[in-house]
């Protein structure tokens, strides 16, 4: 009977232990509610980042003539890699290459300052591969991480394997250190090429009303509609078209197992038809907007039908454009810092524990950047990063005479970033339950970034004005 009693005794402590573990490492939790952001740590960290940054910042009343120059690498990997985006491909290789994939990079100087903007077909910018990038273009040429300024189409059909961890493995199959390698080089030599080509330039933007291609996927609220783009030329004839949007590429399912850049890759194409054109897509505020394609038989039929309609647009709001031969180039990327881990899946009470986000590979921290371009202010968060949102960020400058391009993937990716005032009033759902990784006022937090940073870029702007 005693050594019955022992093994019971036994047998009810190991539950207890492995109870305890389960907890300490996954959870339930009970939820967090502090929205008093400013008085955090992670606040202050980040504010320290900000300003030592933003002592880096070069203006100037009188920029130097323009020059820019750029450069297209394929990036598609080997056949079998698996694609990034879904999660029921359960990390399948995949098929074949439907389309190729690219980095593209375009160098702008004011001849003080330059900034690179990137834009590659891929599902998110990963921090391990712009980590590479950056070390071997600071190894190559004069460009520090600061001015190197990465987007992402966030196409579906873009290689995986490119985080270790289980949220990487979830997303894109089984982490190959290989894949980093190669999109590190390709990307590294797109920025080197485009450095080395610049020449004397001329540019010019506008943006376009993209409504009828663009639907909030989550809730019924408007979302960030605008088709924007710049037109810059050298001075040897060469064109160079910077486009973004913020409709997600998902025209193409889980099904589809095929190397594709999606309607970005189809609007990139038609517009280079036109005679010495590139032609650069930068996914804009993606968070919450889906693609709303021209009516059509299948897939491939939406995809091709929406980039052309799209590029179609860019072209015909082309024709009448103000060049400007001297505009003001400046930069800046700093650290941010998260709050604490806190994930949904089940009830709006309970979190996983914040163990269970390093388990899953989610960093504390992302990158935040931005630059100048004339009045082009350009700013990425390291997130999926609400349509709704951005569209308040640009009304909330209506009065002011700056274009506003938000975009996603900043070198980082720290899940969803959605409004606060949804975060406890509606059911939870695939943004603000499980995808939302940093809690309820992330919105607050980063409105507060972009105020700075928009001031910083911006020392002529009034602080009230905001």
């Amino acid at each position: 009977m005693r050594k019955l009693k022992k093994i019971l005794l036994a047998i009810l402590i190991l539950i207890i232990l492995l109870v305890g573990a389960f907890l300490l490492i996954i959870g339930p939790w009970p939820v967090y509610r502090n929205t008093d952001f400013k008085s955090a740590k992670y606040y202050q960290k980040t504010l320290t980042e900000l300003k030592k940054a933003s002592k880096n910042i070069h203006l100037s009343e009188t920029p130097g003539p323009l020059k820019a120059g750029w450069a297209t690498q394929i990036i598609t990997p080997p056949i079998g890699t698996p694609l990034g985006g879904y999660s029921d491909r359960k990390g399948k290789p995949s098929t074949g290459v439907h389309d190729e994939l690219y980095a593209k990079a375009i160098a702008i100087s004011d001849g003080q300052d330059t900034v690179v903007i990137i834009g590659t077909d891929l599902l998110l910018v990963p921090p391990n591969v712009a980590e590479k990038v950056r070390r071997e273009v600071g190894e190559k040429i004069h460009l520090t991480p600061e001015q190197l300024y990465f987007t992402a189409s966030h196409t579906h059909c873009g290689p995986g394997a490119w985080a270790p961890g289980v949220a990487g493995k979830i997303t894109g199959g089984k982490y190959n250190p290989k894949i980093v390698d190669h999109l590190a080089k390709n990307i590294a030599e797109a920025i080197i090429n485009a450095y080395n080509k610049m020449e004397p330039a001329k540019i010019a933007s506008s943006k376009v009303d993209g409504s009828n291609y663009i639907r909030n996927r989550t809730r019924e609220e408007p979302v960030d509609t605008d088709l924007n783009f710049m037109l810059i030329e050298q001075n040897s004839g060469n064109k160079c078209y910077v486009v973004r949007f913020s409709a997600h590429p998902t025209n193409y399912d889980g099904d589809m197992m095929e190397f594709s850049a999606e309607y970005p890759g189809a609007l990139q194409q038609f517009i280079e038809h036109q005679p010495k054109t590139t032609a650069i897509y930068l996914g804009g505020a993606l968070g919450s907007s889906g693609p709303k394609a021209p009516n059509a038989p299948d897939a491939e039929s939406r995809v091709l039908a929406m980039g052309n309609e799209l590029g179609q647009l860019v072209l015909d709001n082309s024709q009448n454009l103000t060049f400007k031969e001297q505009v003001e180039v400046a930069s800046f990327a700093f650290l941010v810092y998260m709050p604490s881990f806190q994930v949904r899946p089940v009830s709006p009470k309970w979190r996983l524990s914040p163990l269970a986000g390093k388990i899953m590979g989610v960093p504390p921290y992302g990158w935040l950047q931005a630059c100048r371009i004339g009045d082009i202010f350009m700013i990425g968060l390291p997130f999926d990063f609400s349509s709704e949102i951005s569209r308040a960020w640009k009304l909330s400058m209506s009065t002011m005479d700056i274009d506003l391009w938000t975009t996603s993937f900043s070198a980082a990716y720290c899940g969803y970033l959605s409004p606060d005032r949804y975060y406890w009033k509606e059911p939870l759902n695939y943004e603000t339950g499980l995808m939302s990784w940093f809690g309820p006022s992330c919105e607050a937090y980063f409105t507060d970034l972009f105020h700075q940073s928009l001031q910083c870029l911006f020392p002529n702007i009034k602080q009230a004005s905001l």
